[in-house]
């Protein structure tokens, strides 16, 4: 069947070119749909685009990998990207008062300095007993839950100071509707086994992980788009979409595209001013939703960088940063050779310290703090920066959210607009998770 291009009329509409849109348009159009997706960049991918300059591939939404638990999922992933995809065994740590502490923190407290060990060992039972003879109330948000987990060791050392840095948002006031999915409850045999060093592995899922070996993520997106490339609009920023004969007209200002299906994949801020005649409530809920943006800072060195995958970072004054990865360490074909990689990321909201800053003073403090870390030599091995700024990165789930994000997704279905993927559903979604709503929805309509 020939893919639509330049259409005035289609069966399905996609809003959006990123790694969902691009899902959604394979596997409708391999169900014979005729589909066309609107992308107002000029390049597809969204945060799982890539950059190459200088010899150094660098993905411009962060660091990603390639793991699931989802087997279906992880196999299409892998399909896709054929001989273009290599494995890597995961060698991840925390920076923690100047050691390098196996992740998860709970599978690594035997690293720990002796007081905060027993800190934190102490704490887990104390807290484990109080809890199971019911002293302690259930949480009520993403903090109390924290510490009715792990207990205060544990919470305080590491837990709490890295997703307050992460989120840059108060964990207090975050919901915990979301963290059992994410962040699983460790075995308490684990954590005695961990305090006395016998070694003990967490996340189990990706401890062996896959990532492209040239062109980084990005080729993951453009193997799926593949069969659809004809279909994908890049230029197309969507400014009205009106109702029309039980369908829908999407507008450019210069073009309109008309669909019998609206699939939206873009975050809800920017689609909702698209719409007409949005009740005042439903504005306020979307208004309300909270996101983090992320800075991603690029550097090319010459020579090595540690044997570690990614490394988290807690401490406020260690540096802006809550995670720096290693690139180079997933495929020996993103650095020129003898030629290392580093990712940091750095997440800000609007009007924060971050925000104010120059691109260029991003990337000073952030190599000053790595050299400080040791994790770069000096200032005179960087050969190569770089950065970019994702105003949509991370979904914030704040106490409001289940309400806010109810309102506007009613809102949407009686529009009739499907909304799928990680900033249109508004959930904290990993490539996984938006291939599979992808998946899901397909599957629904067929």
């Amino acid at each position: 069947m020939a893919l639509p291009l330049n259409n005035t009329h289609v069966k399905s509409a996609v809003l959006g070119g990123g790694l969902t849109g691009v899902t959604l348009a394979r596997l409708l159009h391999e169900l014979g749909d005729e589909v066309t997706v609107l992308e107002r960049e000029e390049m597809i991918g969204g945060l799982c685009r890539s950059r190459t300059e200088a010899g150094f591939t660098f993905d411009l939404g962060g660091s990603h990998i390639i793991f699931s638990r989802d087997a279906e999922v992880l196999s299409f992933m892998l399909s896709v990207l054929g001989e273009n995809a290599d494995r890597r065994k995961r060698n991840t740590k925390i920076l923690y008062k100047g050691r390098y502490v196996k992740y998860p923190f709970e599978n690594g407290l035997y690293q720990l300095p002796a007081e905060d060990r027993f800190f934190c060992i102490n704490e887990f039972i104390k807290n484990l007993i109080a809890v199971e003879k019911g002293e302690i109330s259930p949480p009520t948000n993403f903090a109390e839950w924290i510490t009715y987990t792990f207990g205060r060791g544990i919470a305080e050392c590491y837990m709490i100071p890295y997703n307050e840095k992460i989120w840059n948002y108060p964990v207090d006031r975050m919901s915990l509707h979301w963290v059992e999915e994410r962040i699983p409850r460790p075995p308490v045999e684990d954590i005695i086994k961990s305090a006395i060093g016998i070694e003990t592995e967490g996340y189990v899922h990706q401890a062996v992980f896959s990532y492209p070996v040239k062109g980084g993520i990005e080729a993951l997106v453009r193997g799926i788009a593949e069969p659809v490339l004809p279909a994908i609009r890049t230029g197309f920023s969507v400014a009205s979409i009106r109702e029309e004969n039980g369908g829908f007209a999407i507008s450019d200002g210069r073009e309109t595209i008309r669909a019998d299906r609206l699939v939206s994949t873009i975050p809800l801020q920017n689609l909702l001013p698209c719409l007409e005649d949005v009740p005042q409530e439903v504005q306020a809920a979307c208004d309300a939703l909270r996101y983090n943006s992320l800075c991603s800072v690029f550097i090319g060195i010459e020579g090595e960088v540690p044997d570690i995958s990614w490394l988290y970072v807690p401490a406020q004054e260690t540096g802006l940063f809550n995670r720096v990865s290693f690139p180079s360490n997933y495929s020996t074909e993103v650095a020129p050779e003898g030629h290392s990689s580093i990712l940091a990321e750095i997440t800000y909201n609007d009007g924060d310290a971050v925000s104010r800053m120059s691109d260029a003073a991003v990337i000073d403090h952030t190599i000053r703090s790595l050299v400080t870390a040791g994790l770069i030599p000096s200032r005179d091995a960087v050969i190569y920066t770089g950065i970019e700024r994702q105003k949509f990165a991370y979904v914030v789930y704040d106490i409001d959210y289940q309400e806010n994000i109810r309102i506007v997704r009613e809102f949407c279905q009686e529009r009739g607009i499907d909304l799928v993927g990680r900033f249109s559903r508004f959930e904290y979604l990993n490539m996984d998770g938006c291939i599979r709503s992808a998946i899901d929805f397909v599957r629904g309509l067929a």
